[in-house]
């Protein structure tokens, strides 16, 4: 295990920022081979000197500490602070509880599937496949370089299901995985319409179930489980460790351009109320729900017209431990008709802190934060002249998203497990207690005279690239690498091309296709299933095509 250093108020004195000090009263970790959720405080300071750095990362989530574990690899001589308004890294929407922790690679996912016509579109789920093989790539390299440690503490192999009932829904997954299973990405997917097949593999899902309503099973074994939690704390303990300062209980309240190109952070002591003025040449702002108001703080104008709509989420977390023993598996169904994409139903298995969980949901919820430690003022404070007509619009255009909102509000505990027993027929209220999840802030982009609402994740930055933040929500987390990859060819372009053999050999199909290149996705597919130690290669050979169980309808 490597080293842990942490800084004391006397060897902090003097290192603190890079160009200046430390803060009063908060607490900075640097040199440190695990982020925790308490730290030591770091020194008084004065308040009149400007510190200065190179990159200011806000927010200690998954996003901010990717970007900064490959900008250690790509710049090592590059200044990086990160401020965390909370207490602990990964404390919001990147918290294991916070989220179901699928490896979104769209194997279950059956939204980035919709039916078109007699058959499937297809070409979302590959894209969401194509985005986490290059996360899957940079996370094997991490376990290679000492960049990350453990892979098992963050990523376990769990297959991914999709699973229907009702004739036409039977006849809508057979389509899928006609579509699907030929594809290199989807190699290895099964199709079963067999009660006895659903028996062995979803023995808690079988129990109780009747069978004259058909079902219907997609089955992919080479599925993940990601704890984005524990990923972030690896990668910002890399930071850390690497020369770069991260702050928790900081916030960043407000950045102003300077004539310079780079831009003055303001930043306060969420404990004693002291603020401190930082010089950034770069800032990412990787602060989930908070960061739309951050972009509009900068004044960029390639903000202006974006607006977010805050939907909160619920799960049911299983308490019977001979329960979660009889799972294993993320089985993923398909949303009611009228209801958003966000809320496609879901059976989980999480593995966190080497522990195995189970949850089921997610169940809406709404409030106007735009984090779930945000305050009620953050959707109309977000309200601006500039986006107005653009929230305005969605408010009329997603009545169906309204109504879906209402009757979600409207459940009590005995429709939520009426809802849990489509997945699991003889479940009980005893055995699950209800949770709430992480705040999400779906996009409101501008559109026409109006706007519309985005389910995804959008990459916002000023053209001179000096500043970048992320907005948006699912696939989020699982798309990480891509996305930061994607902010430093927008930010950096010139950089971009020296740094390019750098970012081979972390992401070797950078820039290709893997659906176009099956040996090349034959030898990443291998190297990193070693690597995230998630199973044994025994041949060279893709995973064999998928194939149906037979059953009585086919």
């Amino acid at each position: 295990m490597r080293s842990v250093h942490v800084m004391s108020r006397m060897d902090a004195i003097g290192v603190g920022l890079a160009g200046g000090r430390g803060f009063p009263g908060g607490r900075c970790v640097q040199n440190r081979s695990r982020v925790t959720d308490k730290e030591v405080d770091s020194p008084v300071s004065d308040q009149n000197v400007v510190a200065k750095t190179d990159v200011v990362l806000v927010g200690a989530g998954i996003m901010s500490a990717t970007l900064g574990a490959i900008l250690r690899q790509l710049q090592p001589d590059w200044s990086i602070t990160t401020f965390e308004r909370l207490d602990a890294a990964a404390a919001e929407s990147s918290d294991p509880w916070n989220n179901a922790g699928t490896g979104h690679s769209a194997l279950c996912e059956l939204n980035y599937t919709p039916a078109k016509g007699d058959g499937v579109d297809i070409s979302k789920a590959v894209n969401v496949n194509e985005q986490f093989q290059v996360s899957r790539q940079f996370w094997a390299y991490g376990v290679d370089n000492g960049i990350l440690a453990d892979p098992k503490e963050f990523i376990n192999p769990i297959p991914h299901v999709s699973f229907v009932h009702g004739a036409d829904n039977v006849k809508y997954l057979r389509a899928r995985y006609d579509a699907l299973a030929g594809h290199p990405l989807f190699a290895g997917m099964e199709y079963s319409e067999s009660d006895e097949f659903f028996a062995q593999r979803l023995p808690l899902m079988a129990k109780g179930r009747d069978y004259s309503d058909p079902v219907a099973l997609n089955w992919t074994e080479s599925g993940t489980d990601v704890d984005f939690g524990a990923l972030t704390k690896q990668l910002l303990a890399h930071v850390g460790e690497t020369g770069g300062q991260v702050y928790f209980g900081h916030e960043v309240r407000d950045l102003t351009k300077q004539s310079d190109g780079s831009w003055l952070v303001k930043v306060r002591n969420v404990r004693t109320g002291a603020t401190k003025s930082v010089n950034a040449k770069f800032v990412f702002i990787g602060a989930g729900g908070g960061a739309l108001h951050l972009l509009q703080k900068s004044g960029i104008k390639e903000a202006k017209g974006f607006g977010g709509f805050p939907v909160s989420g619920q799960f049911l977390r299983c308490t019977n431990p001979e329960l979660i023993a009889q799972h294993r598996a993320k089985v993923y169904g398909k949303a009611a008709v009228g209801a958003p994409p966000m809320s496609v139903p879901h059976l989980d298995t999480r593995v966190i802190n080497g522990q195995q969980g189970l949850l089921f949901g997610p169940y809406a919820g709404w409030s106007p934060k735009f984090l779930k430690n945000g305050k009620a003022t953050d959707l109309p404070g977000s309200v601006k002249p500039n986006n107005l007509m653009s929230m305005l619009g969605v408010g009329v255009t997603e009545l169906g998203l309204t109504k879906y909102l209402i009757g979600e509000l409207m459940q009590g505990p005995a429709d939520r497990i009426r809802t849990l027993r489509e997945f699991v027929p003889r479940a009980t209220g005893g055995d699950w207690e209800l949770i709430t999840a992480g705040q999400r802030v779906q996009v409101i982009r501008k559109k026409g005279k109006g706007g519309v609402l985005e389910f995804g994740t959008a990459v916002v930055n000023a053209e001179d690239g000096t500043v970048a933040g992320l907005l948006g929500a699912s696939p989020g987390a699982s798309t990480a690498v891509p996305a930061m990859l994607d902010v430093l060819q927008r930010c950096f372009p010139r950089e971009y091309e020296a740094w390019k053999p750098k970012l081979e050999q972390m992401v070797p199909s950078l820039g290709q296709k893997l659906s176009d290149n099956p040996a090349l996705f034959q030898q990443v597919w291998d190297w990193s299933t070693r690597a995230l130690e998630l199973g044994e290669i025994t041949d060279t050979q893709l995973p064999e095509v998928g194939h149906v169980v037979e059953s009585a309808s086919v």
